[in-house]
């Protein structure tokens, strides 16, 4: 169905002509879009007939009334619509609802300007993906594309044309909730999880039916946030930012992201929605980005709360000028803008380049054609929950789960013998969906683990027994749990924390299993010493199970796994898929140890052998320097022998590519997947530079005694970093490197760049 323009419009345009073009910007203003889109004259067009208020209107994000992620300011959004103030609205979506308010934009207001909807669509929109930290945890680029595929045409289906998705904020600070939300604590790995993010959600073409805007947030430092603790503040030297913090987004801009969004926190003493350092400045200006830039939800308010602003009216100016284009929720522009334009305080080629960002994404997505195109009831009902999107979220939960532990072949498990399944988790389906589920099913399509287990074993060979909560001290059903324990040939507990531990507004000053889990496993291990316990973990974030490890034989992390999560983690308890995730990040063997994460830099006093009794070296007194699970750690039921690593030359110069390869044999009984990865150190730098680097992975499958070689090509381009004059280079000089299954190793090669 095309749009209904009234006919004064088009003779307007016709008047007009597509050629005109009355918002040039001045060259001065750094960060002003300058594209070359074949849409430019059509958007010239349009924006010689808009009112000063019609474009700042869209630059205002309001949030519908279906759910609601914070403070409302207004609960009459249908007349903002009609008075043509509003650009875009979150937190709406189905194709009647969507298509309802879009008929209001289309055919009620002056222009007939399409309107923007955005939702949280974060690991999968109704068919809920593992959590994205999970999805890390395959190294699976090519699953993460296609889950994030998936999830775009579940949601544009429902109406919905944006997600606010992917974060890719390094995370190396596991009481940050927003772990779960991340990649993990590698600036090469999420890079490139970012990048298949953004090809997933957007496709290779906007204007199709099926894609949705993908934003890349939150623009920056907001992982570094003191003490873990959300929204605090983060203070950081240019090495780290520039070497560690901005490299995912830069990705994300070369993979052709549409929008961004700021962060929470300040950054160096300013808040990031008024910071026109890494807005203008970075993003738009050295980057060269041609989207829009959103707030996250009341953020322009939040300057205030900073004390960056000194009221609203103050803060709605900081934004524009840092180059903020679009603001959520806050009601600033809407309310302050108009007023700081004709006080000459906001520069209106400032709105006029919002204006133009924002109008350009809208007709990417073809909504000037036809603004009712993702609101088809009809592909709402074919292509919600297709039994194909199930099924795939069932490979992408094996394929996320990590083996952590697995003393004498205690897994997999064997169909013939009885198994005690003990714990809160057994039958949940609440949580195993995790945060950010959108609107994923928590009662019905939801499968639980209990019902995974169903699909290998008879009901006569499970022996249920909750035993305790997930919180709380209650100790009561421990007696229940210790007797079905006695009964079977193994143990199998599903433990860990509830869906809201993770997640925005989530932080823990505690790691470990929450109330009385830990007491459960030691209640288990001291009744049935010779039995073997299998140790489920359901969480969002790396904890501390430093007693786990020694009460447990095994040790799985499956994360928050998702919509057919029960059935995934089955297939991995039982074998028929065996392990091949790998961690994207650390876990600690304390909390003190924290930030732990590989690529630190060496002391000048390093602790060699890892010995808390080594004094006058950096390290503990009271614990090893170690993680209990290291970065890449992830075990297999079958083992890989990796041999020395040939070097193509120990001599490179800078137009030279080094070929690096390493022969790996399947010794064991399994087939299997197994990740390799190709890790650096530059061991002399004008600055210095970490202890390891990940600069390369590939995962292989290899079938039972199969022997294969794995290559790498190295570039001069991959051993560059932002140097103290924050230059992109490189220096003359050695480096080690490897090829392992593991980010736990020492180097034993080296090359020379001359």
């Amino acid at each position: 169905m095309s749009r209904i323009i009234k006919p004064t419009i088009i003779t307007m345009l016709f008047l007009v002509g597509f050629g005109c073009n009355t918002t040039k910007t001045p060259s001065h203003n750094k960060g002003i879009s300058k594209s070359n889109s074949p849409f430019d004259a059509k958007i010239d067009s349009l924006m010689n007939l808009m009112t000063l208020q019609e474009k700042i209107g869209q630059t205002v994000m309001y949030s519908g009334d279906l759910t609601v992620t914070g403070p409302v300011v207004s609960n009459n959004n249908q007349k903002y619509v009609k008075e043509g103030a509003v650009g875009a609205m979150l937190n709406v979506f189905s194709a009647k609802a969507t298509r309802d308010l879009q008929k209001i934009a289309v055919e009620d207001t002056r222009l007939g300007i399409p309107l923007l909807f955005g939702y949280d669509v974060i690991h999968g929109f109704k068919t809920i993906f593992p959590i994205n930290l999970g999805l890390a945890a395959s190294w699976d680029l090519e699953d993460i594309k296609k889950g994030s595929r998936i999830a775009a045409q579940e949601a544009s289906a429902e109406g919905i044309h944006w997600t606010f998705a992917p974060m890719v904020d390094i995370s190396r600070d596991p009481r940050w909730g927003r772990i779960s939300e991340s990649a993990g604590e590698d600036v090469y790995l999420a890079s490139k999880i970012g990048k298949a993010y953004v090809e997933g959600f957007q496709g290779d073409d906007l204007s199709k039916h099926n894609t949705i805007l993908a934003t890349a947030k939150h623009f920056v430092g907001y992982g570094a946030a003191q003490a873990g603790r959300e929204y605090h503040t983060v203070n950081m030297g240019q090495d780290e930012l520039w070497n560690v913090y901005l490299p995912p987004f830069k990705a994300t801009v070369d993979a052709g992201v549409e929008t961004f969004m700021t962060a929470f926190n300040e950054l160096n003493g300013v808040p990031a929605t008024g910071n026109k350092y890494i807005f203008r400045n970075i993003l738009k200006d050295k980057w060269n980005f041609k989207g829009f830039v959103v707030t996250d939800y009341f953020a322009t308010n939040e300057l205030v709360m900073h004390g960056y602003a000194k009221d609203r009216k103050e803060a709605t100016k900081l934004a524009m000028e840092a180059g903020v284009d679009q603001d959520m929720m806050s009601n600033a522009n809407h309310e302050y803008l108009e007023e700081l334009v004709n006080e000459g305080q906001v520069d209106i080629e400032l709105i006029n380049d919002a204006c133009r960002r924002i109008l350009l994404t809208k007709y990417k997505l073809g909504l000037f054609d036809d603004p009712y195109r993702y609101s088809d009831k009809q592909r709402e009902k074919e292509v919600i929950y297709k039994p194909e999107f199930l099924e795939a979220a069932r490979q992408s939960a094996a394929m996320a789960s990590v083996l952590l532990k697995n003393d004498d072949t205690s897994l997999p498990l064997n169909k013939t013998q009885t198994i005690a399944l003990i714990g809160p988790l057994v039958k949940d389906k609440e949580n195993i969906i995790g945060n950010w589920a959108a609107e994923g099913d928590r009662k019905g399509k939801a499968i639980s683990i209990h019902q995974g287990i169903q699909e290998y074993l008879e009901d006569s060979k499970i022996v249920f027994a909750k035993g305790c909560d997930i919180e709380g001290n209650d100790e009561s059903g421990f007696n229940a749990a210790i007797q079905a324990a006695k009964t079977a040939d193994k143990v199998v507990m599903i433990l860990g924390e509830n869906y809201k531990m993770s997640g925005e507004a989530a932080s823990r000053s505690s790691i470990k299993l929450p109330g009385s889990q830990t007491n459960l496993i030691k209640a288990i291990r001291k009744a049935v010493p010779n039995k073997k316990i299998v140790l489920v973990i359901m969480n969002g974030r790396p904890l501390d199970l430093s007693e786990e490890d020694i009460l447990a034989d095994a040790i799985l992390e499956t994360w928050f796994p998702g919509t057919s999560g029960g059935y995934g983690v089955a297939d991995v308890l039982f074998g028929a898929y065996n392990p091949s995730a790998k961690l994207p990040v650390t876990f600690p063997r304390t909390i003190g140890q924290i930030p732990i994460y590989y690529n630190m830099k060496r002391a000048g006093r390093p602790n060699h052998n890892d010995n808390p009794n080594e004094r006058y070296s950096s390290n503990y007194i009271d614990v090893r320097n170690s993680p209990l699970y290291a970065f890449g750690h992830g075990l297999s039921y079958t083992n890989y022998e990796y041999s020395d690593i040939t070097l193509s030359s120990t001599t490179i110069s800078f137009s030279d590519t080094l070929s690096v390869s390493a022969t790996i044999t399947n010794t064991g009984d399994y087939d299997g997947y197994e990740v390799v990865q190709l890790y650096i150190h530059d061991k002399v730098g004008s600055l210095t530079r970490p202890v390891k680097e990940l600069k390369g992975f590939k995962k292989v499958f290899i079938k039972k005694g199969e022997t294969i070689t794995v290559n790498f090509d190295l570039t001069v381009e991959d051993l560059k970093y932002y140097n103290a004059d924050l230059k992109f280079g490189v220096e003359p000089g050695e480096f080690q490197i490897a090829i392992k299954g593991t980010s736990d190793f020492d180097f034993k090669h080296s090359f020379k760049l001359e």
